[in-house]
């Protein structure tokens, strides 16, 4: 990993790490799960409002857990407003891509901002035992729109 993007990560990290955006639970979700990584102890709930269309109008998460995890879920909150569903699905599939095979980041089609945003947590790579940290709140999002109710990173 290159120093610039060592760097960009670390500040990536302690920004949305320390001040979560969409750090709430919404009272209009149609859609929510919880998820837990017992790796590290990390839960949180991801809450979403898909309207009828299938477009994700809000995007929220609650819990606790470590900066990474922390910094995922917020980045990700950011990033799903205003997709589809479908369109939620295949950035999950980047962003697990590049969580854990090394290389670029796919952009899925029409996707290409949304996947740079994200690829400030391409360094989570480096470290293997973080990236259930990473991928959580992923993990937690599929989840919700299956209905499933919960999840966890085993």
């Amino acid at each position: 990993m290159s120093d610039e993007l060592r760097e960009l990560y670390q500040e990536v990290i302690l920004d949305h790490g320390k001040r979560p955006r969409n750090f709430r639970r919404p009272d209009h979700a149609s859609h929510q799960a919880k998820g837990h990584n017992p790796l590290c102890g990390d839960q949180l709930a991801v809450y979403l409002a898909v309207d009828g269309a299938g477009v994700i109008r809000d995007a929220a998460f609650q819990g606790r857990g470590c900066a990474i995890s922390t910094a995922s879920a917020s980045l990700m909150t950011e990033v799903l407003r205003g997709k589809t569903e479908e369109q939620a699905h295949r950035l999950f599939a980047a962003f697990h891509h590049m969580a854990t095979v090394d290389g670029e980041m796919p952009a899925p089609e029409g996707l290409e901002d949304e996947a740079e945003r994200l690829q400030a947590l391409a360094g989570v790579r480096q470290y293997p035992v973080r990236v259930k940290c990473a991928t959580l709140a992923w993990h937690t999002m599929e989840a919700a729109l299956a209905d499933k109710g919960e999840t966890t990173t085993e």
